[in-house]
């Protein structure tokens, strides 16, 4: 018979596999007596565990959904699927990434040796679609999540640019997923102030362990934050525009914070750039508005570019009237005629 701990876990266990379980099954299983079972049950409330009970000859025990979440018992094939599918749900950008990450953190903390092997070998087995961008470490990812949960500092390896590497010492403060890249808002402590670090370039060094107070983050929005920084630290051309068009109309176009100055009712002006004056040129049509360069000689010149590259792509009917080209059909048709008539 099992001792009472390790027979409330197994019960919990089969409560949680199964909707309706009734008292006789649960004494075959647990290799108790009914009354057994009923003590045991009563233990399981006490510790806030909601579980039905159904009255009668063929009375039986469920678990039901309570006010609070209790803690899960999984078996290993259970624990490998729920923590490999946080790790895909973590990079999907379905609005739970977060939450994801810091339950994945949970369940790796807790795993035993075999199964995260299991998971890790799922991961290295798995292929996915190529893309432009680097791949994620998620066990990084996970650590990352786990110092801000926990408030503990980090230290790591980050990859500037230029491909050197440098150790660094910081506060997270807040994971922000843009389209497919990770970045992680801290306060750097070597350096006495804000930085932004991609996550894809971060390499986890041994737990400090050292804990922090939270700082107030220097934005009303994190996000935003982070989005402006990052978006005007890759801007090799800066370009201001005016927008024929109300400020808040503009705004709901653009997917990135950028500065927007208000003229008037139905004008505004936009500060943004790019690293590349041509993919913005292009970019901005696409907002559908008439627009005026107030400032930006590369922007310019891109726009004069791309307005050569569609006319030349429209060929000879850029600019003819609907009269010439009737004409010219016209001629088509009529030399046609002329030599299917022998001319």
């Amino acid at each position: 018979m099992l001792e009472t701990s390790a027979r409330l876990l197994e019960l919990l266990s089969l409560l949680q596999l199964k909707r309706d379980w009734t008292s006789s099954e649960l004494s075959s299983r647990l290799g108790v007596s009914t009354r057994t079972v009923r003590a045991d049950i009563g233990k399981l409330r006490s510790l806030g565990y909601p579980v039905d009970a159904r009255p009668g000859v063929a009375g039986g025990y469920r678990l039901a959904a309570g006010t609070a979440m209790p803690p899960l018992l999984l078996d290993d094939d259970e624990a490998v699927a729920v923590a490999v599918g946080l790790g895909a749900v973590a990079t999907q950008g379905l609005g739970v990434e977060e939450t994801s990450l810091t339950a994945l953190a949970k369940l790796e903390q807790v795993l035993p040796a075999r199964l995260r092997r299991r998971v890790e070998a799922v991961r290295e087995a798995t292929s996915v679609v190529p893309s432009t961008q680097p791949p994620l470490d998620l066990s990084v990812l996970g650590a990352v999540a786990a110092a801000i949960r926990g408030h503990e500092r980090l230290r790591f390896g980050y990859t500037k640019p230029g491909h050197s590497e440098e150790a660094r010492h910081a506060e997270p403060q807040r994971l922000v997923s843009w389209g497919p890249l990770w970045y992680l808002l801290a306060w750097d402590l070597d350096r006495d102030d804000w930085r932004i670090f991609r996550v894809d370039r971060m390499v986890s060094r041994v737990p400090t362990g050292a804990r922090f107070q939270p700082r107030v983050i220097p934005a009303d929005d994190a996000v935003d934050y982070v989005v402006r920084r990052v978006s005007k630290a890759t801007w090799q051309y800066r370009a201001r525009i005016l927008v024929h068009a109300p400020a808040a109309e503009v705004a709901a176009k653009i997917p990135i914070p950028v500065d927007i100055e208000v003229v008037d009712e139905s004008t505004c002006r936009v500060e943004l750039g790019s690293d590349d004056p041509d993919r913005l040129a292009l970019w901005i049509t696409q907002l559908d508005v008439d627009i005026e360069v107030i400032d930006g000689d590369e922007l310019a010149v891109a726009f004069d570019r791309l307005a050569t590259r569609l006319r030349r792509a429209a060929g000879r009917t850029w600019g003819r009237s609907e009269d010439s080209l009737a004409g010219d059909n016209e001629e088509v048709g009529l030399s046609r005629g002329q030599r299917q008539r022998g001319h």
